[in-house]
C-alpha cells in the first residue's frame, strides 16, 4: 500500500505491505481501541526504537489509518523530539554536537507533559527542521490514543527509567544493527553528506545511539522487528 504522510512537516512517500496491514498494523489498532474504550480516558502508547527503524513514518501511518477507518479509535502521534533543550543550553553545557542523546532532553519537562496527557486540553511541543529549536505549545493534543514515539522513552537509566510508568501500553521495535548502520549512512548522504562524512557521522553519533537504545531498554509490552522489506514482523504479541 502506497501513502503519502506528513511528518514534521514534511511530506513523504511510504509503501506498507498490505500483509502487514491485515495481520499487524490493524490488529494493534483495534487492540489500542478496544482498551481506550474500556478504560474511558486517553491511552498512551509509547513508541520505542532505535533510529532508522522508521517508526516516525509507522506512528503517521497508524494515524491516517485510524483516521479513516470508522470502527477505529482516533490516533495521533506525539514526537519527543520537542524535549530537546534549547541551543543556547546544549551550547552552555558543551552538548550541541551530541543533540539526540538522552543528556540533551529537558527530562523534567517530558515528564510533566506525560502527566498532562490525563486532562483535557493539552499541549505538546514541536521540534523545527527549520529552527532546528523546540517550539513550545505547537501541537493541541485532542486524540482518544495518543502514540508518544522516540528513541529514550524506555531507557533503563536513573530518571529515565520511571517514564515507563506513564503509558498505558509500550512497544518496542527491534532491528539489525547493521541493516540500521546501512539506512542511516544512506539517509545523510541523501542529505546531503560526503560518504565519507556519513560514515564519520554514524561512528560518532547514530551508530552508539543505535546501540544504548538496544541494549538499555526495558521490556516493551509489545514487541515487533523490523523486516528486511523496511515492513515489520510480531515478535510477541
Amino acid at each position: 500500500m502506497n501513502v503519502t504522510l506528513t511528518i514534521n512537516g514534511l511530506t513523504t512517500q511510504a509503501c506498507f505491505p498490505h500483509k502487514d496491514i491485515d495481520q499487524l498494523h490493524l490488529p494493534l489498532l483495534q487492540h489500542f481501541s478496544a482498551l481506550q474504550r474500556q478504560q474511558n480516558r486517553p491511552l498512551i502508547v509509547f513508541l520505542v526504537a532505535p533510529p532508522g527503524t522508521g517508526k516516525s513514518t509507522l506512528s503517521a501511518f497508524w494515524q491516517k489509518l485510524s483516521c479513516e477507518m470508522p470502527e477505529l479509535v482516533p490516533l495521533q502521534t506525539l514526537p519527543m523530539d520537542g524535549f530537546h533543550h534549547r541551543n543556547d543550553w546544549l551550547d552552555a553545557h558543551g552538548l550541541r554536537q551530541r543533540k539526540g542523546t538522552p543528556e540533551t532532553f529537558d527530562l523534567a519537562k517530558l515528564r510533566d507533559a506525560l502527566l498532562a496527557l490525563r486532562k483535557p486540553g493539552s499541549r505538546w511541543p514541536e521540534y523545527s527542521r527549520t529552527l532546528h529549536e523546540p517550539v513550545e505549545e505547537a501541537i493541541s493534543v485532542t486524540a482518544p490514543v495518543l502514540i508518544v514515539e522516540g528513541n529514550w522513552l524506555l531507557l533503563n537509566e536513573p530518571g529515565w527509567a520511571s517514564l515507563s510508568a506513564l503509558c498505558d501500553v509500550s512497544i518496542f521495535i527491534e532491528a539489525d544493527p547493521d541493516i540500521l548502520h546501512r539506512r542511516l549512512v544512506e539517509r545523510k548522504i541523501r542529505g546531503g553528506l560526503s560518504p565519507q562524512q556519513a560514515e564519520d557521522f554514524y561512528a560518532m553519533t547514530d551508530g552508539p545511539n543505535v546501540m544504548r537504545v538496544l541494549e538499555h531498554s526495558q521490556l516493551a509490552d509489545i514487541r515487533l522487528k523490523m523486516a528486511t522489506d523496511n515492513g515489520y514482523q510480531k515478535s510477541d504479541l
